[in-house]
């Protein structure tokens, strides 16, 4: 048996469960960025594809008129509201209030009837008021899309689940800059906090709700 094989069958004794789609769902799209398509810049990724088809499930989303909220990550010119986490990770100077690298990427300009949560924090819901949001609409599951799989979209997934929420996660419409922690934080998120869904399954989900 091959260690990629003994690790599935491990985690299957312990995590090897689905809890399945709400029926009240709503999409989110975690910090598609301007700095993450940016040749050149320090967050740059080949995350292009998961963009598309983060693309491909909000127009599911909209077409099945499943509330879409769209994440981005805005500082004080100062930084100072970014704490530790600014402190830390250097490239976030990236969204500084005004910079066009923190502008949405290619193709993702909110609709007028989209949310949008501006954040400081890896998770979108830690500081901002997206649970009592998406409670008082009546949601009870979420859909994760976004960058990077490792750090917002994990984060946000933790959140979720924490929440209350049922958290589904689309792999192809999620990147981060290296496929080891982009794998590695899919399989985690699946075995214990979320279902990693395909595409695939996730745009059948959304068009089985259409009126």
């Amino acid at each position: 048996m091959s260690s990629e094989e003994d690790l599935l069958a491990n985690y299957k004794k312990a995590y090897d469960n689905r809890v399945g789609f709400g029926s009240r769902p709503a999409l989110i799209l975690i910090d598609f960025c301007q700095a993450y398509f940016e040749p050149g810049n320090a967050l740059y990724s080949e995350v292009d594809e998961a963009l598309e088809s983060a693309l491909r499930v909000r127009a599911a989303a909209r077409a099945a008129g499943v509330p879409v909220v769209l994440t981005n990550v805005v500082y004080h010119p100062t930084g100072f509201d970014g704490g530790r986490f600014y402190e830390k990770a250097m490239p976030l100077k990236n969204f500084l209030k005004g910079s066009p690298m923190g502008a949405f990427g290619p193709g993702l300009e909110p609709f007028d009837d989209e949310l949008v949560v501006s954040k400081q924090y890896p998770s979108a819901f830690f500081g901002t008021s997206l649970a009592s949001t998406l409670t008082a609409a009546g949601i009870d599951s979420v859909i994760l899309t976004g960058l990077t799989t490792s750090g917002c979209v994990r984060a946000t997934c933790v959140d979720a689940m924490s929440h209350g929420f049922r958290t589904a996660v689309v792999a192809e419409a999620c990147g981060d800059r290296h496929d080891a922690p982009h794998e590695a934080n899919l399989f985690d998120m699946n075995a214990k906090y979320a279902d990693v869904v395909g595409e695939a399954e996730v745009v059948a989900f959304l068009d089985g709700l259409k009126a």
